[in-house]
Order: C-alpha cells, then sequence, then structure tokens
C-alpha cells in the first residue's frame, strides 16, 4: 500500500498528495532514462540527488532510506554497466548521491522533530481552547443547546470568538462575542468575558445588568494591562435570556451580528434591536441597555453567530446569507443545524474562510416532536 505523505495538507487522494507521493520515483526513473538515453558526458546525478532531498520533509524515516538506496543503486548500476565505476568522476558521482541521501535522512529527522513540536503545541492550544470554551451540555434549563467553533486555518484553535450558555435561576443565559483582533490579547479577552459573564449571570436580575458588568470587567482589564487604547480592544456582543418555561426570548445586541429566529414552519426572523449599541469596551461613554423580546413557540430554534459566518464570501466577493439559505429549510436539533451550516459555509467559500466562526443553536422543544421531522440538506443557489 503506497504511505500517505506527511505534512501535505488536504483530505482523501488529492492531486497535491499523488504528486508528491509519485515525485521522487519520478526523478530517479527520469535520470536513468536521461543517463541511457544520452551520451557519457551527460549526467543524471542531480536527478539521483534530487530524489531522497525530495522525499525527506515528506515521509516517513523508512521510506527516505528507501528512496536513498533505490537513488545510490541506480548510479551504482549505470556506472558498473558502463565499467566507469572506479574512474575519478564516477567515483565522486556515486559519493554525491550517498552524500545527499544521507543528508535526506538528517532533515528528515528535523522535520519529524518539528511536526511533533508543532503537534504539542496544538494539544496544548486546543486544550486552553476548550479549557476557556468548554463546550455546553446537549440539555440546559430544558432546552436543547449546541455549540460549534470553527478556525479559519484548520491548525488553529484559540482565537478572538466566544460563547458561553449557563442555566440560572433567571432562566438560561447566553452570551456569544468577538473580540477584536487575534492572538493572546484577544485570548485574554474571550477569558475576561467568560469569567465575567459565568459569575455575574447567576446573580444580576436582569440581562441589562448583566451587560453593564461585562462592560466594567472590561474597563477593568484594560487599566491593569496599562491605559490599552479601549477602541482596539473592543468586543461585540449578543447577550439573550429565556425564562424556565418561558416562551419568549430577551435579548442585548451590543453591535453583535443579529441572531436568527427559526420558526417551527421554516420561517426565518432576523432579530434587529430597536436601538442599536455600541460594543462592549469601546469606553466612548455610557449608555443604559436595553432588552427586546420576541416570542420563542414550542420548536422554534435561536441560532446565534459572529461575523466569520455572515461576512464568510464567495469567490466573486458575495456575503454568506444565513437568513436566505436556512429559509424554509426544518432541522431536528440544534447539532444537526449546525453541521449543515458549516458544510454550506465551506461550499460557499470553497473552503477558503478568512476569520473564525463561532455558532451557538438553542432549540425548545415541542412536546411530541414528530419523528417526521428531518435535516434538510442545504445546498447551493443555483442549484435550487
Amino acid at each position: 500500500m503506497a504511505e500517505r505523505p506527511r505534512g501535505v495538507r488536504g483530505g482523501g487522494d488529492s492531486p497535491s498528495r499523488r504528486i508528491v507521493r509519485a515525485l521522487p520515483t519520478l526523478l530517479i526513473v527520469a535520470g536513468l532514462v536521461f543517463d541511457i538515453l544520452t551520451p557519457p558526458p551527460f549526467t543524471a546525478v542531480p536527478l539521483f540527488v534530487a530524489a531522497p532531498l525530495a522525499a525527506a520533509p515528506f515521509f516517513s524515516r523508512a521510506s527516505t532510506v528507501r528512496i536513498g538506496a533505490a537513488s545510490l543503486l541506480s548510479i551504482l548500476v549505470l556506472r558498473i554497466e558502463s565499467g566507469t565505476v572506479l574512474q575519478v568522476v564516477p567515483s565522486l558521482e556515486v559519493v554525491t548521491v550517498l552524500t545527499a541521501s544521507v543528508l535526506a535522512l538528517f532533515i528528515n529527522r528535523v522535520v519529524a522533530r518539528g511536526n511533533e513540536q508543532l503537534a504539542s503545541a496544538r494539544v496544548i492550544a486546543e486544550t486552553a481552547m476548550r479549557a476557556v470554551l468548554p463546550e455546553p451540555n446537549d440539555w440546559i434549563g430544558g432546552l436543547q443547546v449546541a455549540a460549534r467553533y470553527e478556525a479559519a486555518q484548520a491548525d488553529e484553535f484559540v482565537g478572538g470568538d466566544l460563547f458561553a450558555v449557563v442555566d440560572t435561576p433567571h432562566g438560561v443565559r447566553l452570551v456569544v462575542g468577538d473580540v477584536r483582533g487575534k492572538g493572546l490579547d484577544a485570548v485574554e479577552a474571550v477569558a475576561v468575558i467568560i469569567g465575567a459573564f459565568r459569575e455575574v449571570a447567576e446573580h444580576e436580575a436582569s440581562l441589562e445588568d448583566v451587560a453593564q458588568r461585562l462592560e466594567r470587567a472590561l474597563a477593568r482589564e484594560g487599566e491593569r494591562r496599562g491605559g490599552i487604547d479601549p477602541v482596539e480592544g473592543f468586543v461585540t456582543a449578543v447577550l439573550a435570556e429565556i425564562p424556565h418555561g418561558g416562551a419568549e426570548v430577551r435579548i442585548v445586541n451590543r453591535g453583535h451580528p443579529e441572531p436568527l429566529l427559526l420558526h417551527p414552519d421554516g420561517r426565518v426572523e432576523l432579530l434587529v434591536p430597536s436601538v442599536p449599541a455600541l460594543p462592549l469596551g469601546m469606553g466612548l461613554g455610557v449608555w443604559p441597555d436595553l432588552a427586546d423580546a420576541w416570542g420563542l413557540a414550542a420548536g422554534a430554534t435561536l441560532l446565534f453567530y459572529t461575523d466569520g459566518l455572515s461576512e464568510a464570501r464567495d469567490k466573486h466577493g458575495v456575503f454568506y446569507d444565513p437568513a436566505v439559505r436556512l429559509r424554509g429549510r426544518i432541522f431536528p436539533g440544534p447539532e444537526e443545524l449546525l453541521s449543515a451550516l458549516t458544510d454550506d459555509v465551506r461550499q460557499h467559500t470553497g473552503g477558503k474562510s478568512t476569520d473564525d466562526m463561532a455558532l451557538v443553536a438553542v432549540v425548545r422543544p415541542a412536546e411530541g416532536q414528530p419523528a417526521r421531522r428531518r435535516t434538510v440538506k442545504i445546498v447551493r443557489r443555483g442549484r435550487e
């Protein structure tokens, strides 16, 4: 069975994988053909040297040894057949290929160690992310919940998008947000928001008070970090509250993309705030927050997301519109909704997302929900 090259991105038998898998063998074959068909002054040694060096970063140590041995054996057989193996120049050619094969083993080892260190760093990053953004339970306060974090880059695990869902005496409360910027500063801001939210959501009587406490938590963090420009560290966020046994949702939106309400009959409603508000941490003044309320019928789904979804573009620069893509479709649960949605975004962007994406879906289950409900696959608009 052919070995899968290490370090080549993409799944399955992609063109890049096939090329890398075949390249060392093609170089050796090309060297043999060139050396046989050309006069003695011409040499194929560069091709025999390139074969093990091309294999070293991508294949295992054993495969690199086999390719190096094949290159060395090829040049030896050619020079023995020509009766020149004991001459100075042919002997140097053999030594050159041998040296390249040994060097390839060294490169292979260096790359392997680098991959091990990178894998370790990925595990640490993923662990840190799960500590900051623990996955919520499937059921919270009688509601079905699903959350998804999609990194823009396949190997990234930590970013500036955030979510948290908690059951409190006031009902199920949640926050979904997006920190401006990337890197450790963004992760620190995520930790501040999540930590403050989990604390104040339990105690504050109103959703507006929760938002104000998050505002103050960011202000304290800015002061602690030594006068960082608040405009450079703001957080767009949407906070929601669903009372226990209630049929409504209350939302405070601080400059975040509007959530969607997916009705049981397939209608989609954009939950636009009555009064626009600035993101958290802007530091441009203090205004009272205002929570808007919407009805939440049994079987309805709330979808919260960051701008990595709504600002995803296709090859023509067209933004992804989740309200349009989801209209008329019904899903058996929040997990199926998020899976279909993320698949559709990948199709829309061609797998070239440029921003992280956090998604939270909350379903108020209907009593005796019919089994006939099923996931309706989202397809490209041109195929509908």
